[in-house]
């Protein structure tokens, strides 16, 4: 009986072992496990990582092919004598830009486009944010006069150009017509001649343009608080105060992103000056440098010329975005 129990109390404890090493065998693999569900994450995240790159590749590639590879060709040819149509080319170097530099017309190009692109911003600048601050305001049928306001900007440049000729002929034009009848003056304008063309085209864009500054302005407008204009007006601050001092400020980072968009647009604005141009004898005295650019391209088949001008109006606007950017946060500090 003694024997039998120790033969059952050894086939007990024999019975209990593997139980004790399974729990052993479950703690030393809970480590394991762990790593491996760690690697397995890792393998996860990377794998997620790699397919998001993947399905960003094809607009990348679009992106380059649209913008890069246009700016290295220009940049390469206008390294080169290249006609605009047959594959003659040779190396050049920097010949395209020392001629750049001694033709007198591409200086009065940049002249011209100077002139042209800080005119309008400025009109542009003014006009809008009066409009805007007009529009602010509550009167029977605000509703129905911005959205007469915005017309001039969703029409075509063609349409705006066309109808504007037409409103300054010399001959039948109603600005005329206009100024007569009101004794303005004694004689019709030619408006579309070298003494009036510039200012004819100054006052087409104003007119087209200056509702993208009033839609920016306005939009902000509607966000100042009205609680900083009443303790102004408590304060005894009367109108040209509380814009100086209240709606000014607020103003700023609109303005700022306004005048560098406006600034890139209308120094390379070229539609609206190429249109009128056509049919007149003063296309010289609007030729900015876009237009200038073109024709040393498709009239003088110049390409290598044509590129030279397109790359140092890339670098004048590089330099102004430079000075503008570094104006902002210095702004911004302050």
């Amino acid at each position: 009986m003694v024997e039998l129990g120790r033969e059952r109390a050894g086939t007990g404890g024999a019975g209990r072992r593997p139980s004790a090493a399974r729990r052993t065998d479950r703690m030393s693999a809970q480590p394991k496990l762990r790593s491996l569900f760690r690697t397995q994450a890792k393998t996860m995240r990377l794998s997620q990582g790699a397919v998001g790159i993947l399905l960003l590749l094809p607009a990348l590639a679009l992106l380059a092919g649209l913008t890069l590879y246009p700016m290295l060709y220009g940049i390469w040819l206008s390294l080169h004598h290249k006609h605009s149509f047959f594959p003659q080319q040779s190396w050049a170097g920097l010949e395209n830009y020392w001629f750049l530099l001694d033709d007198a017309e591409f200086r009065e190009s940049v002249w011209r486009g100077v002139v042209y692109s800080v005119s309008t911003i400025v009109l542009q600048i003014v006009l809008g944010v009066a409009a805007a601050l007009a529009l602010n305001q509550s009167f029977p049928g605000r509703s129905l006069v911005r959205g007469i306001v915005l017309f001039p900007y969703m029409i075509p440049t063609v349409v705006a150009v066309i109808l504007w000729k037409w409103l300054l002929n010399n001959q039948f034009g109603l600005i005329n017509y206009g100024l007569v009848a009101l004794g303005l003056i004694d004689a019709p304008i030619n408006w579309m001649g070298r003494a009036y063309i510039m200012a004819s085209l100054i006052l087409i864009s104003v007119w087209q343009f200056f509702p993208f500054v009033l839609l920016a302005v306005l939009a902000r407008l509607q966000t100042i608080p009205n609680e900083l204009y009443e303790a102004a007006r408590v304060d005894g601050a009367g109108a040209f105060s509380r814009f100086l001092h209240i709606t000014l400020p607020q103003l700023a980072s609109v303005l700022f992103i306004v005048l560098l968009l406006r600034t890139i647009w209308m120094f390379t604005k070229f539609d609206t000056v190429w249109l009128m141009t056509q049919g007149g004898g003063a296309e010289k005295y609007i030729r900015t440098l876009p237009v200038y650019a073109y024709l040393r391209t498709f009239h003088y088949y110049e390409a290598g010329t044509g590129a030279a001008a397109s790359v140092v109006m890339f670098l004048l606007l590089v330099v102004f975005a430079a000075a503008y950017f570094a104006i902002f946060r210095r702004e911004e500090r302050l």
